[in-house]
């Protein structure tokens, strides 16, 4: 019988395909028994190569939406740094550049054995390590929040512990509250998903406390998860206990999860107590996301972890396993430092912790002093973590647009660059990094000043040009 052509009605999906042709005998089956397969609307043999014509070669969608704003910013500054003053970068959150904050011998000597021991070259479960997992638990478990092995996944970096989070929460058209300002990180990870974000807002006046009333007039139907990073990137913020408990019960009432970002959980200036979100939680269930890379100063380890705070099983099975699949898309934390992380864990001296936090301080100290003094500018004094935020009053610098140019031109003529916290969708304010040499910190400071100087106008003084 000679092949015909025919025309293809889907009738169980209503789709009726006028352009789509099928080449079939009798039988449905072509001389050999194959069934035909449709590509773009023709219908082709399964043994015949493909039917395009020409090379259509386009980037996913996801990689289309995925937008670090701090390179999208950055990348699009003019950075020309006056070439008679060297460079004085306090614009990157990693603490090991400058070389002045080693991690302690412990924690390399750890490493080293771990090493020497041959055990940890090949892979490691998805989740990590059972014994890794366990000293993660045992290390941050507490009454208020006990933690078994079975409640850690270990990660690489806190990254992609925040990721996998958001990931097992979130589906695409659901939206999640972010602070603002606030580490850009969470944005692209949502909007490359599909996923909305919404911003509440922090109060500088109030050290960068939670807007608790705006934060909750954010919430709908389809908010799927609260995030709260405390301490805080870029703010340096701690939050009380009632301040936190005040978070849990709009958390509560509205039947929102949180993912807490704490891989600054710790790194607190004397005066203030630092608490988990979770230990004060007695239902809102939580992700807890931390890491090494900060406390520990080995950003470039990548081991993070999630840790899961369900005290009501709320979170059940499903979100458990979603994560353990999650994993399993990218094998993740590095093995060696999770052999080593034990010894990390356990045998860090507290004499190292002290150390960096009273440097932390120190240097805080000294760039808010100095920088209240200078006209113009309004800095918010951190309570922990690394950042410092400088507000600037832009009418008193007609020459800049906004916070981007600001920073701009102080790197062409001072050769200081900090962050313009356009960045954290927060315009006119900059943030600095407090983990460079006291020395450094000083001179930043100096040439800030200078710069301000030169700059700065009083409102009269703005009129009488105009009127010149």
């Amino acid at each position: 019988m000679e092949n015909q052509s025919y025309e293809v009605k889907i009738n169980g999906s209503g789709i009726h395909e006028k352009n789509a042709l099928v080449c079939v005998n009798g039988k449905g089956l072509n001389g050999n028994g194959n069934h035909h397969k449709a590509v773009k609307g023709i219908v082709c043999p399964a043994k015949q190569k493909s039917c395009r014509q020409r090379w259509n070669i386009r980037p996913s969608e996801m990689s289309v939406n995925t937008l670090n704003p701090i390179r999208a910013i950055v990348d699009g500054m003019k950075l020309t740094p006056n070439p008679e003053k060297p460079m004085i970068a306090l614009s990157i959150g990693d603490p090991t550049v400058f070389g002045n904050l080693p991690t302690d011998d412990k924690v390399l000597q750890a490493m080293k054995d771990a090493i020497d021991s041959h055990k940890y070259n090949g892979y490691a479960p998805s989740v990590g390590y059972q014994k890794s997992r366990e000293v993660v638990a045992n290390f941050y478990s507490c009454p208020e929040a006990p933690l078994e092995a079975e409640d850690v996944l270990l990660t690489s970096g806190c990254s992609q512990a925040i990721d996998l989070a958001i990931t097992v929460l979130c589906n695409p058209g659901d939206n999640i509250l972010v602070p603002c300002p606030g580490f850009s990180l969470y944005k692209t990870l949502a909007v490359s998903l599909g996923i909305q974000v919404k911003l509440y807002n922090l109060l500088p006046e109030k050290s960068w406390e939670i807007d608790l009333q705006h934060m909750e007039s954010l919430i709908d139907d389809r908010t799927t998860c609260l995030i709260v990073n405390n301490p805080s990137n870029p703010c340096g913020s701690v939050y009380s206990k009632e301040h936190l408990q005040n978070i849990l019960s709009v958390a509560s009432k509205h039947c929102v999860p949180i993912l807490a970002d704490e891989i600054y959980g710790d790194m607190v200036f004397p005066g203030c107590a630092y608490q988990s979100t979770a230990s004060l939680s007695s239902d809102v269930p939580i992700l807890a996301c931390g890491g090494l890379a900060k406390r520990w100063l080995v950003p470039g380890w990548r081991l993070g972890w999630i840790l899961i705070h369900d005290k009501n099983q709320i979170f059940g099975k499903e979100i458990r396993q979603g994560l353990v699949k999650l994993s399993q898309r990218i094998l993740g934390a590095c093995t060696i430092v999770q052999g080593a992380i034990e010894s990390i864990l356990n045998d860090t001296p507290q004499e190292f912790y002290h150390r960096t936090i009273s440097f932390l301080e120190s240097n805080s100290e000294i760039c808010f002093s100095e920088l209240s003094t200078v006209p113009g500018l309004t800095p918010v004094m951190p309570s922990g973590a690394m950042y410092l935020m400088v507000g600037i009053e832009m009418e008193h610098f007609p020459e800049f647009q906004n916070d981007v140019q600001f920073t701009e031109r102080l790197v062409t003529e001072q050769s200081v660059f900090c962050l313009p916290a356009t960045a954290f969708e927060y315009p006119n304010y900059f943030r600095i990094v407090v983990t460079v040499p006291e020395e450094m910190m000083v001179e930043a400071c100096t040439r800030i000043r200078e710069f301000c100087q030169r700059h700065y106008r009083t409102c009269s003084q703005d009129s009488n040009e105009l009127d010149q």
